[in-house]
């Protein structure tokens, strides 16, 4: 299998991942059973890969990893507006 299939196949299966998740979360307008330092941590470590892609010259690991965080800072931003206090 060429690498760059490898890579991108990777790419879009990370990038997509929490797509389901962020969809119920909006569906129901619950967000309680997510953790906000999980997602925290994860935005932080995609975009530490999107610093990695830039130093590296790398599109796939930038365009796929800025989409993952874009799809996480929205479930994060829905877990603070969905929370029941």
């Amino acid at each position: 299998m060429d690498e760059n299939i490898l890579g991108i196949a990777a790419g879009v299966l990370t990038s997509i991942s929490m797509i389901p998740q962020l969809i119920k979360v909006i569906k129901e307008k619950d967000a309680e059973n997510l953790s906000w330092v999980m997602l925290s941590v994860l935005i932080t470590g995609l975009s530490l890969w999107v610093w990695y892609g830039f130093l590296k010259d790398e599109l796939p690991i930038i365009i796929s990893n800025s989409f993952a965080v874009l799809v996480n800072i929205i479930l994060l931003v829905c877990f603070f507006i969905f929370k029941k206090s």
